[in-house]
């Protein structure tokens, strides 16, 4: 005796359908908590990290070198505040006191090459979007970070920027007791530095998602 197949080619097509939309949902919901939970690790990482952002005046070859000279006078002229000792909590009330000096220092850098235009330096927090930090392979998500801004002339150049803490600017300048990446975060906010941006679509996601809150707040 045979089975017959009690089911029409119209019910198989809905129950293939019903099955097929019940993948899709669930692969979709597990996407999102997975971008949830990555977003999270992310602001993990933004409330731990220190940046140093250089705007150069313009890209030509002049201004660009110029970029780097500052960098390297104010790197070396604050050499013993930004050894790793200085975390995100306490950049500014720390660095405030020492803003007109590391100023002075860049401005008379600029003077020595010749170039005549403003400096002006910040500290504070500040929107970025995601960033990979070739020499030491590491990527930093979208958002806003605690930062200090350095802002040459019309800050129309390419800019330069770092990780002041933990301290990775100068890594071979670094003391043998200074803090860690791995030391202020998670085994999962590692993770998130540690994602190649090539593979990790949720980088993508996180910081569409960061440059609308970004905007929303320049409307408010």
């Amino acid at each position: 005796m045979k089975f017959q197949n009690l089911c029409s080619p119209g019910e198989r097509r809905r129950k293939l359908r019903n099955i097929l939309r019940a993948c899709a949902l669930f692969m979709l919901a597990a996407f999102v908590l997975s971008t949830l939970s990555f977003q999270a690790r992310a602001a993990g990482v933004r409330r731990e990290v220190l940046r140093l952002h250089v705007v150069a005046n313009s890209n030509n070859a002049v201004d660009q070198r110029a970029k780097y000279a500052v960098r390297d006078a104010i790197l070396a002229y604050g050499a013993t505040l930004f050894d790793g000792s200085i975390n995100a909590d306490e950049a500014e009330q720390t660095l405030a006191p020492h803003l007109a000096q590391l100023q002075t220092v860049a401005q008379q850098t600029l003077q020595n090459l010749g170039l005549h235009y403003s400096v002006h330096i910040t500290v504070g927090t500040a929107f970025f979007n995601t960033r990979s930090y070739a020499e030491a392979g590491l990527t930093f998500p979208a958002g806003r970070y605690q930062a200090v801004q350095v802002f040459l002339g019309e800050q129309t150049g390419e800019n330069w920027w770092c990780v002041m803490f933990p301290p990775l600017c100068l890594p071979a300048a670094t003391p043998r007791n200074a803090t860690t990446l791995d030391a202020v975060l998670t085994d999962g906010q590692l993770r998130v530095v540690q994602a190649d941006p090539r593979f990790e679509v949720r980088f993508r996601v996180v910081e569409l998602w960061e440059n609308a809150m970004e905007r929303l707040r320049g409307d408010a």
